[in-house]
């Protein structure tokens, strides 16, 4: 399977050839902050390879305190995009940077015990199509 994804300005694009063994949604702090959001939602292989298709020389990585808690992004757009990790043995993906559908549904919910307070019940506040 190959699955294609790019940031939001598109200066940056990649391609991951193989399949995702894990979804995870995260709701540790460091992915908080990392988000602005109530969790992240990342892809994770130790079997894909990713590849840069455009703009890989401009790809910022940042390791918070060293702690292996990893964020690759566009330096241009701020969007959040792939890495290796592990030693490069693991690729992860955020899950929205994918520009292409998966076929693979969340695995689980991580790091509960530092979820948001007022991430509970999400599901009943209203939806709309578009911004009201």
């Amino acid at each position: 399977m190959t699955h294609r994804g790019s940031c939001l300005c598109g200066r940056i694009q990649y391609e991951v050839e193989g399949e995702f063994e894990a979804f995870f949604l995260c709701h540790c702090k460091s992915c908080r902050k990392d988000t602005g959001s109530a969790h992240a939602a990342n892809l994770f292989s130790h079997e894909a390879t990713l590849t840069w298709l455009k703009g890989a020389d401009e790809v910022k990585s940042y390791d918070h305190n060293n702690s292996g808690h990893i964020k690759s992004f566009c330096p241009n757009c701020s969007s959040a995009l792939p890495n290796l990790q592990q030693g490069g043995a693991l690729v992860m993906v955020p899950a929205g940077s994918l520009d292409t559908d998966i076929n693979i549904e969340p695995t689980g919910h991580i790091y509960l015990n530092e979820k948001a307070k007022w991430d509970t019940d999400l599901y009943k506040a209203p939806h709309y199509e578009e911004l009201p």
